[in-house]
């Protein structure tokens, strides 16, 4: 059966097809959506994890009883799982293992370029990169055989075009594949004296694996016309190349990007004039050729930042662009990203930026906070930097941040990786105020459940994190929730907990105003007459909210009538509606 489907969806149709029994996974742009896909399996139980890590180490135990297993996430979160990658790279697996990452070349939704091609061989497992949703789905089938064949996790790496965008896929039946626990404190416990026996197992695995790739059929050669020039490339960057060159010069595609064939390498440079490798972000392959003795051009003439495009690779190559990849006209106006009409962080960062408090943010829709004109967040780095942040920057001024400063972290971030950060604040005693915004989903990712939510992956209740407790348990004593929505209360409370000498928690409780479940009042209206074109409502950042004449005026398929703006108005110019929707 043939049908079209995105990448991920194409990833978890290969791990349905391959038997894969057990998915953990937490939620990350661009690899969300392969989680999502394989839940929609009856045959496969799928979870959100609270962090990469956690999904990581449930994946494991998962293929140690001996069920085929998957987690997924996306580059940076590979980063949170790299502490249980490098020694489950050691232990082996029992049942096949998967390890779906999805990078974020022109960082679209990242905060940084990252090329995880390099946890490949810094971990020294296979990785596997396909190039659209056919290969996607063979690669994902192949991972699970690669996997018990070489008795090693794979990771299989996907990247934002190839993760979203669509190719005709040939669906197939489902395998089951299970296998027996036996125990074997050698191969799993990774006590020193184990471990050290392990790693030249890891070494002759290296060695196997590269002799595969010499032979393997998604390392292939697609000869062509003009031996002057031979390009070596892998993943969307292979789509380029295709697409501007044609069948003209000889490409060799790599589909195992680690470890990669060397013989075959040779070889093909020995059959053209030049070698170039075109390869996304960094110099992975030409450094591979490099190390082989093999002279190519690579990064002398390509970028090692941004995504690659058809007219890029065109320019670089020195041919002209296809038709259909013309250049979009430089006039189209800049669409930055904005917060939500009625998104409940709207009136928190606005009360923050207001008083002038030094804030901590962190990875999350709240992230917008810092953008024009609220511009209220000082510093982003990683998921839960902001609480353990704001811990150091307190202590280091010594009592002059006091009262000052607070850090920003959402429900979802803080359930990830802002805890242990807490547990910091109260171990440590830092005069520290951590605001908690709850918006009682995952916003940023696509509305996904999380701990706090009472919901879990397929939308079934489950335990729900009470934030309040939590906070409690780990020490703090002054826990309050507000209201964003009111802005009095909301300054109130922030200006009362900074004043505290002690650490505290305000969690910031209002639902996404995107949520299906909300209900909304009905736009606020403008008084024309009482306008004074002041444009204070205009510093919220509210998309709703433009001036039209030289007055205030709203867009009525915007306004959720949050209400924010008409507390900011002091010439009763903006009004709620009378009655709700």
């Amino acid at each position: 059966m043939k049908q079209l489907m995105l990448g991920n969806e194409a990833v978890a149709r290969g791990l349905y097809e391959a038997g894969c029994a057990f998915v953990s996974s937490y939620p990350g742009t661009p690899s969300t959506e392969i989680t999502e896909a394989i839940a929609k399996y009856s045959e496969v139980y799928a979870e959100w994890a609270p962090n990469e890590k956690v999904a990581m180490e449930s994946a494991f135990g998962a293929s140690l009883a001996g069920k085929r297993s998957f987690c997924g996430m996306k580059h940076v979160g590979l980063n949170v799982a790299a502490d249980p990658l490098f020694t489950i790279a050691y232990t082996g697996v029992n049942a096949g293992m998967v390890i779906g990452v999805a990078d974020d070349a022109g960082m679209h939704s990242s905060q940084n370029e990252q090329d995880s091609r390099h946890y490949a061989r810094a971990a020294k497992i296979p990785m596997l990169e396909p190039a659209d949703s056919a290969e996607a789905i063979e690669f994902a089938r192949l991972a699970y055989d690669l996997s018990e064949q070489f008795d090693t996790p794979v990771l299989l790496k996907m990247c934002t075009r190839v993760s979203h965008s669509q190719s005709v896929v040939e669906c197939g039946e489902r395998v089951e594949a299970v296998k027996e626990y036996v125990k074997n404190p050698a191969k799993y416990i990774m006590m020193p004296g184990n471990a050290k026996k392990r790693h030249p197992v890891v070494e002759a695995r290296t060695r196997a694996l590269t002799e595969w790739a010499e032979t393997a059929a998604i390392n292939r050669v697609e000869d062509g016309s003009d031996h002057s020039r031979g390009i070596i490339t892998s993943s969307t960057a292979y789509q380029y190349v295709k697409e501007v060159c044609g069948d003209r010069y000889p490409v060799l595609k790599l589909g195992m990007i680690w470890p990669m064939p060397e013989k075959k390498i040779r070889d093909f440079a020995d059959s053209v004039d030049e070698v170039i490798v075109v390869e996304e972000l960094e110099s992975f392959i030409e450094a591979h050729c490099n190390a082989l003795g093999v002279a190519v051009t690579g990064k002398a003439i390509f970028p090692v930042i941004d995504e690659f495009s058809q007219n890029l690779v065109a320019e670089k190559l020195g041919m002209a662009a296809p038709a259909a990849g013309a250049k979009v006209a430089d006039a189209i106006p800049p669409r930055p990203p904005v917060m939500c009409a009625g998104c409940p962080h709207r009136g928190l960062f606005y009360t923050l930026a207001k008083n002038k408090i030094t804030v901590l943010g962190d990875i999350g829709c709240y992230t917008l906070g810092a953008v024009a004109p609220l511009a209220a967040v000082d510093s982003v780095i990683c998921m839960g930097a902001s609480v353990s942040g704001a811990h150091g920057f307190v202590k280091a001024l010594e009592g002059k941040a006091d009262g000052k400063t607070v850090a920003v972290i959402g429900d979802s971030t803080f359930m990830h990786s802002g805890i242990t950060g807490l547990v910091n604040v109260a171990y440590n005693e830092s005069n520290a105020t951590i605001i908690i915004v709850d918006n009682s989903i995952t916003g940023m990712t696509g509305h996904q459940q999380n701990p706090t939510t009472g919901m879990n992956l397929k939308g079934d209740p489950c335990t729900k994190i009470d934030l309040e407790t939590l906070c409690r348990a780990v020490g703090i004593r002054r826990v309050r929730v507000v209201d964003p929505y009111d802005l009095e209360q909301t300054e109130t409370a922030i200006k009362e907990e900074l004043a505290a000498q002690e650490p505290s928690v305000i969690i910031s409780r209002r639902p996404c105003a995107l949520l299906k479940y909300v209900k909304h009042n009905k736009p606020v209206t403008v008084d024309n007459d009482k306008c004074r074109s002041c444009k204070l409502c205009m510093k919220i950042g509210c998309p709703a909210i433009s001036m039209a004449d030289g007055k205030a005026s709203i867009d009525n398929t915007l306004c959720t009538g949050c209400g924010v703006c008409t507390q900011l108005c002091h010439f009763g110019a903006l009004n709620m509606a009378k009655e709700d929707c």
